[in-house]
This record gives C-alpha cells, sequence and structure tokens, in this order.
C-alpha cells in the first residue's frame, strides 16, 4: 500500500499537464502511425529475409539484381551470401542493420553516386565470402598449375579484380543493362502493358481481319 503514492506521483510526472494531454496524445499518435506506415512503404520486414529481390526495394539497386539474375550465382546464392558476414548471427544482423541504415540515409537524400560502389567494410565481408565459398578452388593443383601466378595473387589482391564479370560485372553493367524491362513485381504495377497502345491497336486489327477472313 505504501507503494501505491509514489507509482501514482511517477505516473503524473510522466504524463503531460491536463490542458497539453490532447495535443500531446494526437502528436503522440502521429508519430506512431507515421512510424508504421514508413515501414510499411520500405517494405522493411523483406529485409529481415534472404530474398534478393528486398534489394530492389531501392530503385537504384535494379541494374545490380537484373545482373545477378542473369548470372550463374543465382543458383547457389543470394545477395546475402556474398554480401553479409556468414559467421555468426548476430553479426549478421548487426552488419545489415548498419549497412541497411547507411544505404537507407543515401537513397532517402538522393546522394547515390553514378557509379555504386562497395565501401571498405562491405569489400572485406564480399572477399571473405568468395574464400568461404570457393576455398577448395584456391588450393586447386590443376589451377594452379595452369594459372600464371595465381597463388601468389590470390593474397595481395580481391578476386573480382580478375574475375570481373562475376556476378555483376562490367558487361553488365549499369549503362549496358539500365532499366530494361524486368519481372520485378515490386515495381511493376499490375495493369502495366509492355505493348504500346497504338501497337496493341494495330494487333488487335489485324487479328479482326484474320478472323473475319477465316470465317468466310
Amino acid at each position: 500500500m505504501t507503494n501505491q503514492p509514489k507509482k501514482n506521483s511517477l505516473l503524473r510526472r510522466l504524463l503531460p499537464p491536463r490542458k497539453w494531454r490532447m495535443v500531446a496524445t494526437i502528436v503522440v499518435g502521429a508519430f506512431v502511425g507515421l512510424g508504421f506506415y514508413i515501414i510499411k512503404l520500405s517494405n522493411a520486414a523483406s529485409y529481415l529475409s534472404d530474398d534478393p529481390k528486398a534489394c530492389v526495394n531501392c530503385h537504384v539497386m535494379t541494374p545490380q539484381y537484373i545482373t545477378w539474375n542473369k548470372s550463374s550465382h543465382r543458383e547457389v546464392a543470394s545477395c546475402n551470401d556474398c554480401h553479409v558476414p556468414q559467421d555468426n548471427v548476430f553479426n549478421q544482423y548487426y552488419f545489415k542493420a548498419k549497412d541497411g541504415l547507411y544505404h537507407a540515409t543515401i537513397f532517402t537524400l538522393r546522394a547515390e553516386p553514378e557509379v555504386i560502389k562497395a565501401r571498405q567494410p562491405s569489400v572485406e565481408v564480399i572477399q571473405n565470402n568468395c574464400i568461404r565459398c570457393h576455398d577448395t578452388r584456391l588450393v586447386d593443383a590443376k589451377l594452379t598449375a595452369t594459372v600464371e601466378n595465381h597463388e601468389f595473387h590470390r593474397t595481395d589482391r580481391t578476386c573480382w579484380e580478375c574475375h570481373r564479370e562475376v556476378p555483376h560485372g562490367r558487361t553488365k553493367s549499369l549503362s549496358s543493362v539500365g532499366y530494361q524491362i524486368e519481372p520485378i513485381p515490386i515495381h511493376t504495377p499490375e495493369d502495366r502493358n509492355i505493348i504500346p497502345s497504338w501497337l496493341q491497336s494495330y494487333i488487335d486489327e489485324m487479328a479482326a481481319k484474320e478472323d473475319s477472313v477465316l470465317r468466310k
């Protein structure tokens, strides 16, 4: 019973004065609603998964998604397999949160560079994951015998300095891929038609003429 007055006094101190309670309630409600709206709008829940389509929530990453989707890596590795640490689950989600916050900030401020390159922390993670998946190839006797200085060069440079077209490559870069037609549901309206209206009208007209000829 003696604790009850203390609890009530603490509650009074936390609550705003009576004349401001309505305003405070509206402001807090607006912030909470805006927070849920941003979570929904940004499709934030998708970042907890390994689905590569989460990366194209930001439109500027569409070429990177397309080039990965057309590469051999698509069958064996997702974006997280290469771009997120795989040593333990805590480091994995910490890195995703830190990197994701940076990416979200840059995208929101429209400050993304014309040529997107991995930062140094990401370079180290990608390199480690290359070695993790391809460790047997690094010491392969046949490869060492046929590729000049492979054993030496694999220790003083990143893997993609030689393997430049895997998987995003320069020949499948932003300038060559662009925003081509690609079945990415999150960016494709349900009523989208890739055939221009004038061409669709012509096709329908030709189909009608052909149908009338067949009926005769």
